[in-house]
């Protein structure tokens, strides 16, 4: 008999106790998962959002940002997840480094 998880390919939910972008800011993380979702607040301008579960000393987080570089980067690099980075902010966006 087959097990679910043998042939679902349903989104897995990122676990991890949520944390705001600033609290994260210039340490190094690893990124451990992400998702890219369509934002419901597009009428403000914002297009999509990212939810980005990170690791730090041992414990798991999930991060929520609207930043458009971050989700660039996440989407050139899913490949390499997981991944080592610190998030900096400069002058008015973030970004990976």
């Amino acid at each position: 008999m087959e097990r679910f998880s043998d042939f679902a390919d349903e989104d897995k939910p990122l676990d991890g106790e949520k944390r705001k972008l600033e609290q994260v800011l210039n340490i190094e993380l690893v990124i451990t998962g992400e998702r890219i979702r369509e934002s419901k607040y597009r009428e403000e301008g914002r297009r999509r959002y990212a939810q980005i579960q990170v690791e730090l000393k041992g414990k798991r987080y999930v991060v929520f940002t609207g930043s458009e570089v971050l989700i660039g980067q996440l989407e050139k690099y899913r490949d390499h997840i997981p991944f080592v980075a610190t998030v900096k902010k400069i002058d008015r966006y973030y970004t990976f480094s």
